[in-house]
């Protein structure tokens, strides 16, 4: 559904994004991981056309170039930073973003309840949106990505500043996204966001894509062994395993074990393993 082959961009002296190969299947919700500045906006900007590669392609399932103007009706897009008038009401801005897409009449009113229903917002859609909570922003935002019923959506950190209620209904929604055969695109700094909703994850530094894989594949390729972790006679032992239940039978054959638990990897370290753990601003 999006292919990037060999892709750069640069500002300056500055490589944004260095030499990105990438396919994302038909249907599925990637997940885009990077710490600040490793690239993932400028490959979201790139893969919707509002940035053209220095060199390498970018292409949209079998219809190309997301630069041209056919092609780019197809993508939806949720920027992180939120794109509505906020003088305006939900539904003047669902007209105002539908017309854009060449929506009119009849179809344009179906859609924009549709998305107001999807966004759980029908009740406030006469409401300016400078009333909504963040939230609710949020929500329109995802509202107006989908009103056209694009095939591929990308969503640029969808959660950020929401409340728990609303963010659970984003995950909702991306999920339903996926039911109904979209391809989602999923950029976010949250790993358990990722762990939960994604079917594949790339993590990028750098401009670079370090790893791609399912959350599965990266824990066993990048995350470590498991640890076991066992009190005996008040002692705590912590010890990195292959076999943390020939492990444990050893120990509790030469002393009682009074408590153990694993500590198995997590996205969160497969992440850290990768990229570090020295700060980002």
């Amino acid at each position: 559904m999006l292919k990037f082959t060999d892709v750069w961009k640069s500002y300056g002296d500055t490589k944004a994004v260095a030499g990105i190969t990438l396919e994302i299947r038909r249907g599925e919700i990637f997940g885009l991981l990077g710490p600040n500045g490793a690239g993932k906006s400028t490959a979201v900007h790139l893969a919707v056309g509002a940035l053209i590669p220095d060199r390498g392609t970018v292409a949209i399932g079998e219809h190309g170039d997301p630069s041209l103007p056919d092609v780019r009706a197809r993508i939806g897009i949720a920027p992180q930073a939120i794109s509505l008038y906020e003088s305006l009401t939900a539904e003047e801005n669902l007209t105002f973003f539908g017309r854009l897409y060449r929506l009119h009449g009849v179809q344009l009113r179906e859609k924009i309840d549709a998305a107001l229903r999807f966004v759980a917002l029908i009740d406030r859609r006469r409401d300016q949106v400078k009333t909504y909570s963040g939230g609710m922003k949020r929500r329109l935002n995802l509202a107006a990505a989908v009103l056209h019923e694009p095939e591929l959506i990308l969503l640029d950190e969808p959660s950020v500043g929401v409340d728990p209620q609303s963010r659970n209904l984003i995950f909702e929604n991306i999920l339903h996204l996926r039911e109904q055969g979209r391809t989602v695109v999923y950029t976010t700094h949250y790993m358990e966001e990722a762990q939960r909703l994604c079917d594949r994850v790339g993590i990028m530094d750098f401009g670079k894509l370090l790893a791609v894989g399912s959350v599965s594949e990266l824990l066993t390729q990048q995350g470590g062994k498991t640890a076991l972790v066992v009190t005996t006679d008040g002692t705590e032992i912590r010890m990195e395993t292959d076999d943390p239940l020939g492990e444990l039978n050893r120990l509790a054959a030469v002393a009682p074990v009074a408590d153990f638990r694993l500590e198995r990897s997590t996205l969160e370290q497969v992440f850290l393993n990768l990229t570090g753990r020295k700060l980002r601003d």
